[in-house]
Parts: structure tokens; sequence; C-alpha cells
């Protein structure tokens, strides 16, 4: 058989060969051919592939998610015009409606996970282990390789494609308000309190936070604890400190000095993103706590009066030290898929192309540097003053520690959320704080 077809090919060659009267014009025939049949053909085996639909939870909420999962779709679109995607916009919950699409069987086939739903989703096999697809797809190579934290677990696998790379939380001020009002940016814990003191006499919210979510109240947490240990929460995590160290302790004491001093507005924990940020962007509030991410918002809304300052410790000495000893940190995370899933190739395929697409958006558009895998084409929108700061900061930095979806012991995870968003409301003590989450590193053992 295989014979017969050599023959048939060698006379069809020859027919070929005849027809054209010269070798000469024959290749020229075959090099301006063959490139368009090959494409045409690509793109008929595209068009006619069978239509598949495919769900996806994914943030969807402000500029900074919008616009790169939607260039990321339309990149999907040109590749696999095939498949569509049903968009699940990711609720600001900290995970618990994807915890219940988990729990009655209705996950969908694509979502956003962090190292906390990774953990959850192992235990109970509603998560994919991508290996073979990172391996077979080629997302390995195309990894930054300061970022490979991000892409593997502790137990050596892959269950989500990443595409930020390690990324951080600021503390960013309004320099006009700070200016204006006569305030010192401050460098110590009692240089922040002379500033809430000062906001406040002047009907200025001193630091506005969307404790609504508790990844912020732990983050700002973090920034107090780190700067007497520079591994933060971290160490609580892995059971390596105790609340009741002199640094954790410590921490929790001056935030809820602060807060009982009127930092933070009123009804923080029933704020949420846009309504926190709005405090910020219309000039209301002197300081705002959130990831890098924001840069580009806080830019758009105030230009060159946004900034982010180094932060607050409790002595000159030691502000100096902590400046690049940053608060957060990148760990494994990104686009994941269903176990139950019916088709994994399809969706792993899909989730890796997502993934890489949304980093370059970023990259390109977003002017964020600040991504897990390298990206190949030029920058078309310049990085802002505080991005290109923050560029040349991250090499000198000195530590990081981690988001709360970046804790690897979910029970702890939960109970240091619980009372670091207590901690936002003036009405809890540094006692009971040491006592709720010493019970819960027991408990989570």
């Amino acid at each position: 058989m295989k014979k017969m077809a050599v023959t048939l090919v060698s006379l069809l060659a020859a027919t070929s060969l005849a027809a054209c009267g010269s070798t000469n014009t024959t290749k020229e025939g075959s090099a301006t051919t063959t490139p368009a049949t090959t494409a045409a053909a690509t793109a008929a085996a595209k068009s006619d592939a069978k239509p598949v639909k495919l769900k996806i939870y994914a943030q969807y909420a402000d500029e900074d998610t919008k616009t790169p999962y939607d260039y990321a779709v339309a990149e999907l679109k040109k590749e696999m015009p095939n498949v569509e995607l049903e968009l699940d916009i990711q609720a600001q919950d900290d995970g618990q409606k994807l915890k219940t699409y988990a729990a009655t069987g209705n996950l969908p086939d694509i979502f956003q996970a962090g190292l906390d739903i990774i953990d959850t989703f192992k235990k109970s096999n509603n998560i994919l282990v991508l290996d073979d697809y990172v391996t077979k797809l080629g997302f390995k190579d195309k990894m930054q390789p300061s970022a490979m934290n991000t892409l593997v677990t502790d137990d050596g696998h892959t269950y989500a494609l990443p595409y930020a790379g390690n990324e951080v939380a600021l503390l960013y001020y309004n320099k006009d308000l700070f200016t204006q009002n006569g305030v010192k940016v401050p460098t110590t814990y009692d240089e922040m309190m002379t500033a809430v003191q000062a906001f406040n006499a002047k009907g200025i919210t001193p630091l506005s936070i969307f404790a609504k979510e508790k990844w912020p109240c732990v983050a700002l947490y973090d920034m107090f604890v780190s700067r007497a240990e520079p591994a933060g929460v971290t160490k609580l995590d892995k059971g390596l400190a105790k609340a009741d160290d002199p640094a954790y302790k410590t921490a929790a004491e001056k935030i809820i000095e602060l807060v009982k001093a009127g930092m933070l507005p009123k009804g923080a924990t029933n704020l949420n993103y846009d309504q926190a940020a709005a405090l910020y962007h219309e000039g209301k509030a002197a300081m705002f706590i959130n990831g890098q991410w924001e840069i580009e918002a806080a830019t758009k809304a105030l230009g060159d009066k946004a900034g982010y300052m180094y932060l607050p410790a409790a002595d000159a000495a030691a502000y100096e030290k902590g400046k690049t000893a940053f608060s957060g940190s990148g760990g494994p995370g990104g686009y994941a898929v269903s176990a139950n899933t019916k088709d994994k190739e399809l969706a792993a395929k899909v989730a890796s192309f997502i993934s890489l697409k949304y980093a370059e958006y970023k990259y390109t558009n977003r002017s964020n540097p600040i991504v897990a895998t390298k990206v190949d084409k030029p920058i078309v929108k310049p990085f802002p003053a505080m991005m290109d700061q923050l560029s040349k900061d991250i090499p000198k930095t000195t530590s990081t520690t981690a988001f709360s979806w970046g804790l690897s012991n979910p029970k702890f995870k939960a109970a240091l959320e619980d009372a670091t968003q207590n901690l936002m409301t003036g009405n809890y003590t540094a006692d009971q704080f040491v006592k709720d989450l010493n019970k819960a590193a027991v408990t989570a053992k």
C-alpha cells in the first residue's frame, strides 16, 4: 500500500513538472504556493473544527482585569475559532462562590485559582494536575526564570497556569494632600499617628481600605509585621512563629491604636474596592492599600499626585533597613482546570493560551512588567512613574512575604483573615487577636 502511494505521488510530481515547462518555474511555483496552501488548509481545519463551549470563572472587575481578559479572548478566537468561552465573573468573596460550585458539582471548566483554592480542591479532587500539559504545551519554557515559584506547588505539581509574577502590596499616598496640609510622609509609627490625627482634623480620611474583602486586612497587618520580621505572616502560616511573638503582637497593637485614632473610614469592613478606591482617587483619602496593580488606576485618577511610600517602622533605622522589604510575593496560581471537564486536553490548552495572552497584554498595554511568562512583543504603553520606581526597587528587594491567597494552610489562612479583619473594627484587642490565631494554629495542625 505504501509503495503504491509513493508511485502515485511520483507520477503526480512528474506530471506537474512537465506542465510547468522548466525546473526554475517549478521551484518558484512551489515557494509561492506551498505556504499559502498550508495556511489555507490550517485555516480551513480551524473553521471546520467542532464548536465547543467552555465555562470560565475569572476576574472581570476593572480595567486591570477586563482589558487583558478581553484581549486574550479575542486572540483565542483567532487561534481557536471553534471555542466559545462563557464568562462567569469572579465574585469578590475570597473564593466562597467557587467553593460552592465545587461542593455542588458545578465547577466551570476553567477557573482562576490561588494557592488556597488549589490546596482545597486537591483534597476534594476537583482540580486537574497539569504536569503533562505544562510539558506538552511548552508552557514551562515560556516561564520567566524568576517566577518559577508561581508554577509549581510544594508537592512538585502544577495545578494552575500563572500569568502574574511576584506581586507586592503598596501603601499609596496623595502627595498633594500631604503637602497642602503640612503633613510629613510618615517613616515611623509615631509619625503615622501624627498624620492620622492631622488628616482627621482636616476632615480627610487618613487611609482607605476595602476591608469587606479580607486579603487587604491581612496585607496591612503583614506590612506592620514585616518591619520587624521580614518573613511576615509566612512564618505564622508555616508554624515557625506564634501570634504572641513580639513582632506579631506589636503589629496588632499598633494597628488597633491607629484604627482607634481614626485611621480608617467609618464602616471600613463594609467597603468594597470601588467605594474605597473612590475615596483615594477623588482626593478624599490621603492613603490607600492595594497591590501594585493599582498603579495605573491611581495614576489615571491623580496623575503626578499619586505615589507609593516606603512603609513606616518603629524607628528611623528600621525604616531605612526595611525600605525594600516588601509585603506580598508570588505563589502558585493562575488559570486552573476542573478535574471533571469533558475535554481535559482542550481545556488545558485554552487555559494555557489565555494565561499567556493575559500576561502579554498586561506587559505591553497595561505598563506592568510583573508577569510570570516571557513576552516578546514591544511595549505599547510606557511605564508610569510609580511603576518605573517599582521596577527599580524590585531588584533591590531584601525580602518578601505572601498575600493571603498564597498561604499554604487553609484553616490558618481563614483564621488570619477573620482576625485581621476584626483588627479593622477597633473593637478587638491584641490579646484576643493572639488567642484566636494561636488557637487556629493548633487546630490547623
